[in-house]
């Protein structure tokens, strides 16, 4: 599982000129039952994905491939966690 921090950096101004693509992006990974949540960063420092059923490779190229990390309108840090408990509701992702 991982956490990927999609932080603002120096050219946010462009965001809105990338707004679709990077929409578009985060709908492919939800479709594709990569991502499982994606959110903002408060109070409005960029974006955060949880993200599973995917390598660090694919993750890394997925990532890469959004119009918001390929303009430099934010920087990509990857997170990987590997659960050991979780909630009944979440169990899934300890397989």
């Amino acid at each position: 599982m991982f956490v990927v921090l999609l932080r603002f950096s120096d050219n946010r101004s462009a965001a809105g000129q990338h707004m679709a693509g990077h929409q578009e992006w985060i709908q492919r990974g939800l479709d594709d039952g990569v991502f499982l949540l994606v959110g903002s960063i408060q109070p409005g420092l960029g974006g955060a994905v949880l993200a599973h059923s995917t390598s660090r490779e694919e993750l890394e190229s997925r990532v890469n491939a959004d119009p918001f990390v390929a303009e430099n309108v934010v920087k990509a840090e990857i997170i990987e966690i590997a659960p050991g408990m979780a909630d009944d509701r979440l169990k899934f992702l300890l397989a």
